[in-house]
C-alpha cells in the first residue's frame, strides 16, 4: 500500500481529484469555446464580442462547475469506501457528459442556430425518430461520440480511481476544518457574481445576436438552466414582468378584430362571436395543408430561390398572404397557430400540454358543432410530438399515419414520402361525399435528412444541394395532388390553405431572425379571387380568416384577425417566439421581449432589425408584454377550451348523416 501511495504522490490530498475536475471542465470547456469562435468568427467579430465570450465563458463555467462540486464538497466530510465510490461514479459521469455535450453542440447549433436548450430535451423522448435523422445527416459526429466518449469515460474513470480512495488519510478533524473553506469556494463560484444578484443565462446576453451570446455559456448549462425554467413555462410573467389580468385583457381584446359589443357574456375574456364575410347556403369543406419547413427562403416570389413552381403557380389562384409570419420554430408551433390559433410561449406547445379544464379549443372541435368530421393525415408516426394524443382528445374524429399505409412508393426517415401521404388524402377526402369534412395533411419529405424517390425530378432541376432537392420534390408532390383534386368530387366544395409550419433552420444574428419566419401561405377556394395580402399577417390570423371564407359565423375565442376585413392602419401584426425572446411586431416596429431584460424596440427594414430606439414606444412595449402573458394566463385558468361553444340554428342541416360518411371512417380503419 505504501508503495502505491508513494506512486501517486501527487494524489495525496483528498482535493485534488476535485481540483483535477475543476481545472480538467474549466479547460476543456474554454478550449472547445474557442473552437466555436474561431468557427462562427464573422459574426463574433461583427458583435466585437471576442473577449466578452472568452472573459464571461470562464466566468460561466466556474459556475457551472461549482455547481457540479456541490455533492462533492458534501462527500468530503464522510469517510468509508461507499463514499469514495460514490464519488468517483459522479466525477466520472459529469466528466463524459460535459464532452457528450459538446460533442452534441455544433450538430445543434448547426440545425437551431444556438446551444442546445428545452427542444434538446424534448428530443430525448423521441429516440427512434432523432437516431434516424442524426444518422441520415450526422453520421461522422456520430461516430466519432461512439468512440470518444467510452474513451472518455474509461480515461475519467482509471484517473479518479487514483486519487478518491487518498482522500481517507486525512483525519476527520482537519477534514473538518477544510469544509468550511470549500462551501465558501463552492458558493462565490455558484454566484460567480459580487453583484446584488448570482450571474444566470441573462449574464451573457450583452449582444443582439443570440448565437455570440450563447457561445459566452457551454452547452451542459444551458441545457440545465433550460431544464430549470421549464417550471415556470405556464408562467410567462416570470420571464417578461408582471402585469394586471385586466389590463392584459383588455389589450388582448383591443388588437382583435372584434367591436366590444361581439365579446359574449363568458367567463372566457375573448369569447367573442364572428360573423363570417361571406354567404354562402353551405358552408364549405377545409383542408389544411401545412408544408414541413417550407420558408419563404424557398419560394421565389418571396424573396427567395426559385425552387417551388408549382407553388408560385397557385399562387396566382387565391388569396397570396404576401407578409406571413410563423408564430415559433417547431411544427408543433405551427400547428398550434394554425388548429388552434393560440398565441406562442416560451414553454412547450399546447400540442404537447394536457388541457386544463375539458378539450382545447381547436378548428376541428369547433367545426364538429356544425356537423364535421375531421381527420389528421401524416406519413410517419404521429405519437411524435404528441399529435395523436392532441387531435384524438380535442374533437379529431380520426388519425392517419404510417402504420395505416399498406403500400407505398417510398420510405425514408420519418416516414411514407409526400407523395403517398397526399394519394391517401385524396381517397379519404373522395370518401366523405357528402359529409362536411375537415382535413390536416401535414408532410414530411422536407425533413433532413431529405430523402425522397429517385425520377420525379427531371435530371436538369436537380443540383448537389440535398436540402434544394428535397424542396422540389415537395413541391412538385403539392402540385400533383392539386391536378388531383381539381378532377375530384369535393373540389368545388373546399376551401385549400397551403401554408409551412415554420421555416428551416431559424438562425440569424438578430435577437430574433425575423426573416426566418417568414413563410408562404395560400388559400384556395370557390368564389375566392386571385388576390395578393400585402399587410402583416400571423399564423394565428388564418384560422378566423378560413371560417369567414367557409361561410361560418360564431362565438370562439381565438385572437386572430380576420384577413377578409379591410386593411388595418397598423399595417398588421405578427408574434414570434425563439426560443426564450419573443417578437411583437406591427407594421415595421418591432418589440424584442427577453427574459429578465427590459423590452427593446427595432424598425424592421430591409429584412433586418435597425434604429435601435433608447426608450420604447410605452404603448407598444405594453401590448408586446400583455400578448406574450396572454397564453399563460388563458391556458391556466382554461380560458381557451372548447366548452361553450355555441352553434347556429341550422346545425342540423349541416349534418350529414350519409353513407359517404361511414364509408370515410371506414377506410383505413
Amino acid at each position: 500500500m505504501q508503495t502505491n501511495l508513494r506512486k501517486h504522490d501527487h494524489w495525496q490530498t483528498p482535493l485534488a481529484p476535485l481540483l483535477v475536475f475543476a481545472l480538467t471542465a474549466c479547460a476543456g470547456l474554454a478550449l472547445v469555446r474557442i473552437g466555436f469562435v474561431i468557427w462562427q468568427w464573422p459574426r463574433v467579430q461583427a458583435a466585437d464580442g471576442l473577449m466578452r465570450v472568452l472573459l464571461i465563458g470562464l466566468q460561466m463555467d466556474f459556475q457551472l462547475v461549482a455547481y457540479l462540486l456541490a455533492v462533492p464538497v458534501l462527500l468530503f466530510l464522510l469517510a468509508g469506501p461507499l463514499a469514495a465510490k460514490i464519488l468517483r461514479v459522479w466525477l466520472t459521469v459529469w466528466t463524459t457528459f460535459l464532452l457528450f455535450m459538446e460533442m452534441a453542440t455544433p450538430s445543434f447549433l448547426n440545425e437551431y442556430g444556438i446551444r442546445p436548450n428545452r427542444l434538446f430535451i424534448e428530443y430525448l423522448i423521441y429516440p427512434q425518430e432523432v437516431l434516424g435523422l442524426l444518422w441520415g445527416q450526422y453520421k461522422l459526429p456520430l461516430l466519432l461520440a461512439a468512440l470518444l466518449l467510452p474513451l472518455a469515460a474509461i480515461g475519467a474513470w482509471r484517473l479518479y480511481g487514483h486519487g478518491v480512495p487518498c482522500r481517507q488519510h486525512w483525519s476527520w478533524k482537519k477534514r473538518l476544518a477544510v469544509f468550511p473553506l470549500m462551501v465558501l469556494v463552492i458558493f462565490l463560484g455558484a454566484r460567480s457574481s459580487l453583484g446584488h444578484r448570482p450571474a444566470n443565462i441573462s449574464t451573457a446576453a450583452f449582444s443582439s445576436d443570440p448565437l455570440v451570446n450563447d457561445l459566452a455559456l457551454n452547452s451542459t448549462y444551458s441545457l440545465m438552466y433550460a431544464a430549470y425554467r421549464m417550471k415556470d413555462e405556464k408562467d410567462a410573467g416570470k420571464l417578461y414582468g408582471r402585469m394586471p389580468e385586466a389590463e392584459i385583457i383588455k389589450r388582448v381584446r383591443r388588437a382583435m378584430d372584434a367591436s366590444p359589443s361581439a365579446f359574449a357574456p363568458s367567463d372566457t375574456p375573448t369569447w367573442h362571436r364572428q360573423m363570417a364575410r361571406r354567404k354562402i347556403d353551405r358552408p364549405l369543406n377545409l383542408v389544411i395543408i401545412l408544408e414541413e419547413s417550407l420558408g419563404a427562403q424557398y419560394v421565389q416570389s418571396l424573396g427567395g430561390l426559385p425552387l417551388t413552381p408549382a407553388l408560385e403557380t397557385l399562387s396566382q389562384q387565391g388569396l397570396w398572404l404576401q407578409q406571413l409570419y410563423a408564430s415559433g420554430t417547431r411544427s408543433v408551433r405551427g400547428i398550434e397557430a394554425v388548429i388552434t390559433g393560440f398565441l406562442p410561449t416560451p414553454g412547450r406547445s399546447v400540442v404537447k400540454l394536457n388541457a386544463l379544464g375539458g378539450p382545447f379549443f381547436n378548428l376541428a372541435g369547433y367545426l364538429k358543432r356544425f356537423g364535421y368530421e375531421s381527420v389528421f393525415i401524416y406519413g410517419g408516426e404521429s405519437h411524435f410530438d404528441n399529435m395523436r394524443g392532441f387531435f384524438l382528445g380535442n374533437g379529431f374524429d380520426r388519425v392517419v399515419d404510417e402504420k395505416d399505409y399498406t403500400e407505398w412508393a417510398f420510405k425514408g426517415t420519418w416516414g411514407v414520402s409526400d407523395e403517398d401521404l397526399f394519394k391517401r388524402a385524396h381517397q379519404e377526402f373522395e370518401a366523405y361525399g357528402d359529409q362536411p369534412f375537415m382535413g390536416l395533411v401535414f408532410t414530411s419529405s422536407y425533413h433532413s435528412p431529405f430523402e425522397f424517390p429517385e425520377g420525379r425530378l427531371k435530371p436538369e432541376a436537380l443540383s448537389d444541394n440535398p436540402e434544394h432537392n428535397a424542396v422540389r420534390y415537395a413541391d412538385y408532390a403539392l402540385g400533383r395532388f392539386f391536378d388531383l383534386a381539381r378532377r375530384s368530387s369535393y373540389w368545388d366544395r373546399t376551401v385549400f390553405l397551403v401554408v409551412a409550419d415554420h421555416d428551416s433552420r431559424v438562425r440569424g444574428a438578430d435577437l430574433v431572425p425575423i426573416p426566418h419566419f417568414h413563410i408562404p401561405g395560400l388559400i384556395i377556394g370557390p368564389g375566392i379571387p386571385p388576390k395578393v395580402y400585402t399587410q402583416v399577417a400571423s399564423q394565428i390570423d388564418l384560422p378566423p380568416t378560413l371560417l369567414s371564407l367557409m361561410g361560418i359565423s360564431g362565438e370562439h375565442p381565438m385572437v386572430g384577425r380576420d384577413l377578409t376585413r379591410p386593411p388595418r392602419p397598423d399595417g398588421g401584426r405578427a408574434i414570434m417566439q425563439y426560443a426564450n425572446n419573443q417578437a411583437y411586431r406591427v407594421g415595421d416596429q418591432v418589440i424584442i421581449l427577453q427574459p429578465d431584460h427590459a423590452p427593446v424596440q427595432y424598425t424592421y427594414r430591409d429584412r433586418e432589425l435597425v434604429d435601435r430606439k433608447t426608450s420604447p414606444d410605452p404603448e407598444l412595449a405594453a401590448d408586446a408584454i400583455a400578448h406574450a402573458l396572454w397564453p399563460s394566463l388563458a391556458y391556466s385558468r382554461s380560458y381557451y377550451r372548447l366548452s361553450g361553444t355555441t352553434a347556429p340554428s341550422n346545425q342540423g342541416a349541416l349534418a350529414s348523416s350519409s353513407t359517404n360518411g361511414a364509408k370515410a371512417r371506414a377506410l383505413g380503419r
